[in-house]
């Protein structure tokens, strides 16, 4: 018996109908691709009424931050001692944000819709750093934060009204932060020691099902640790300021180690720091490399979708691991940081707990190769139930109401299988 050969590798072969036809006729065959099928799992256990998240929101208040977002718009340029400079480069020489926003004025700008849509789901504190308390020299300017910079601490009520409140309170407290004059930003930035500083709060610890972040909002690269391995002079010595001699032998050098150190000390308690770097210093130079590696050690590192090829501009998206080759959030004006703040929010709340997202590379080919499980129950698709949608599957009626009741205590597990034919 003759062995059959697969549809699959042929593509042409011929046979001999009969001997009195005295011909042999061939057939073509054009080449069949396997079925292939992938399934999506996705898990989630909800706790809607679970305790809302910590936020500690670490504002660096150095003075670069008083600097143009756009150094190169000729409005930026004032007369001084004579010349046309950059402003914002000496205290006398202040930029006018109604023609050059600075770096400051287009983080006021940039906050307040993030803490007005935030505010009533998480508990929301402030701490800026350094800590100048209005002194001037290299130790004032170095000063990490202390309980002194810690201008809101954690709020005491839970329901939404009072946090919404305590995150506007917040907000006013940015926005009385001048941007030139009396207790405008000013000093270095001692990021390493501010970092240790939040870790040791009492207050700002996860415990049962609460979780902590540190939101990081800072334009500069880390120094002032006088505790620096580094010395100006040596080969290993990356300097920040115009020169690491004297009082900033050590204080000016790059505090790299130190601060990666730091957030994985925050990590190591179970608190998360998420980096967003603001101005063009975090964007070229060390500073990708410096926040590129916090980002990697604080546990928060940019996603992009399925399918997604780009996370921006030179910035490419791994598609096995489904993470942005530049994990840490940069921003160069009030609209970038906006939309990060905007990212952050979305990642860090449950916006919508009766969602399940899918990505379109996730979603059935057949809405019949679907299955949903709620707490272990198969259920199907109806009005009390759940229905399917570009966005993934959405929860209903009762089954909405049933997640929405969810506590720490009594959570509702979700299993939604998917198989896609391609």
């Amino acid at each position: 018996m003759r062995a059959k050969r697969t549809l699959l590798s042929a593509l042409a072969f011929g046979t001999c109908v009969s001997a009195l036809a005295g011909a042999c006729q061939t057939y073509d065959f054009e080449p069949v691709e396997p079925l292939a099928l992938s399934q999506t799992t996705v898990e989630e256990e909800l706790s809607v009424l679970s305790r809302k998240p910590n936020i500690m929101m670490l504002v660096d208040t150095s003075g670069s931050m008083v600097l143009p977002v756009d150094a190169a718009d000729p409005d930026c340029r004032v007369p001084y001692d004579g010349e046309l400079v950059e402003c914002g480069v000496d205290e006398e020489a202040p930029c006018d944000p109604t023609v050059c926003p600075t770096r400051w004025t287009e983080l006021q700008a940039a906050v307040p819709g993030f803490l007005a849509e935030s505010g009533a789901e998480a508990r929301f504190a402030l701490t800026t750093y350094p800590e100048t308390r209005g002194e001037q020299g290299i130790t004032a300017f170095c000063r990490g934060a202390s309980e002194g910079s810690v201008l809101k601490g954690l709020p005491e009520g839970e329901d939404d009204a009072s946090l919404l409140a305590h995150a506007n309170q917040i907000n006013a407290i940015l926005q009385g932060i001048p941007n030139s004059g009396d207790g405008q930003p000013e000093g270095g930035t001692p990021t390493s020691q501010s970092l240790r500083f939040v870790k040791d709060l009492p207050g700002f610890q996860p415990e049962g099902r609460r979780q902590s972040f540190v939101v990081l909002l800072t334009d500069g690269v880390p120094n002032c640790n006088e505790g620096n391995a580094y010395r100006g002079g040596e080969a290993l010595c990356r300097c920040t300021t115009a020169g690491c001699t004297g009082l900033l032998e050590r204080r000016g050098c790059l505090d790299l180690d130190a601060s990666v150190s730091a957030v994985r000390e925050l990590l190591e308690k179970g608190i998360t720091t998420i980096v967003v770097g603001f101005g063009s210093e975090t964007a070229e130079g060390n500073g990708p490399a410096v926040l590129d590696a916090m980002a990697r050690a604080g546990g928060f590192a940019r996603t992009c979708e399925a399918g997604q090829t780009s996370c921006g501009p030179g910035d490419p998206c791994d598609p096995a691991t489904r993470l942005c080759q530049r994990p840490f959030f940069q921003a160069g004006n009030q609209a970038e940081l906006s939309q990060a703040l905007e990212d952050i929010r979305g990642r860090i709340l449950l916006l919508e707990p009766c969602l399940v997202r899918l990505d379109p590379s996730q979603l059935p080919s057949d809405p019949k190769l679907l299955a949903v499980y709620l707490d272990d129950q198969r259920t199907v698709a109806g009005e009390d139930t759940w229905t399917l949608e570009e966005r993934g599957v959405l929860f209903t009626g009762a089954a909405c109401e049933r997640i929405m009741e969810s506590t720490p205590d009594t959570p509702v597990r979700i299993k939604v299988r998917a198989i896609r034919q391609r």
